[in-house]
């Protein structure tokens, strides 16, 4: 489980999160939305330790996350950041087996070898294997980090998963399979947490949605309570039709015309 407890983060005395709480349990899918500038990918860096929270509180497995050491984290929850840059001439099988780095010393068991192999299938990249990384696209590339992801969390027991933004310049195909695979990791019992920036694929897959606007949380709950046409109006500034197609088991939003100021 992950607590955040009334988290605050400023950087030169400019507030970016303010008063933020939350639990999330393995097993469940969290969904982070917001307009640009709410704070979604401060929080994520914070819940993965990459910043510490000027205020309040994270704990990890009932542990403050302030007295995991970097190696010990890796070995319990990975990050799939929302950028990526990778200049080298890494192959994709490297790339992925960078995931597997936490788990060996000086060089990978055939069990490191086979589970780079299974993630490269689960993303449907097998055939890249070989391939030089900055060789492909950039949603190609995104698959890779994916599966590297994938890689540094499978056998983790009650592991935790967070994606930022995992679906960046992925194809609808391939955004459809992500978000598919990342339910599939919730129902083996890991904890995903995710800054959605689609809300319908926020509204068909996410068990708990955060709304954040200007650093403040605006909303929380399952996802149907949260993401209503009232709250999407006034956290994104633009004005919704939320309905239910006679052949779809999902509601679906659709933005109108015309915007509205966000106060």
């Amino acid at each position: 489980m992950i607590e955040v407890e009334k988290i605050h983060f400023s950087v030169k005395n400019k507030s970016l999160l303010q008063d933020v709480s939350f639990k999330a349990k393995t097993g469940e899918f969290w969904a982070v939305v917001g307009a640009n500038g709410a704070g979604k990918s401060t929080l994520m860096k914070l819940l993965s330790k990459e910043l510490t929270p000027t205020q309040g509180k994270i704990s990890f497995h009932n542990k403050d996350l302030k007295k995991y050491s970097l190696k010990e984290l890796a070995q319990k929850r990975a990050v799939l950041a929302q950028q990526n840059v990778i200049t080298l001439a890494f192959s994709v099988h490297d790339i992925v087996l960078m995931g597997r780095y936490p788990f060996y010393d000086s060089k990978p068991s055939q069990r490191d070898l086979s589970i780079v192999d299974h993630c490269l299938q689960k993303v449907g990249i097998i055939h890249f294997r070989d391939r030089l990384y900055p060789t492909l696209s950039g949603g190609e590339q995104q698959r890779v980090q994916l599966a590297r992801t994938l890689a540094q969390i499978w056998e983790v027991r009650e592991g935790f998963i967070f994606l930022d933004e995992p679906t960046s310049g992925m194809d609808l195909l391939h955004q459809y399979e992500t978000f598919q695979l990342a339910r599939e990791m919730t129902q083996k019992g890991y904890g995903v947490i995710a800054v959605v920036h689609d809300l319908n694929f926020a509204l068909q897959y996410a068990d708990q949605v955060l709304m954040l606007k200007k650093g403040k949380m605006f909303a929380i709950g399952n996802a149907g309570e949260v993401l209503t046409g009232e709250n999407i109006r006034d956290a994104f500034g633009v004005s919704v039709r939320i309905f239910q197609p006679d052949d779809s088991p999902f509601p679906v939003i659709i933005p109108e015309a015309t915007p509205v100021a966000i106060v």
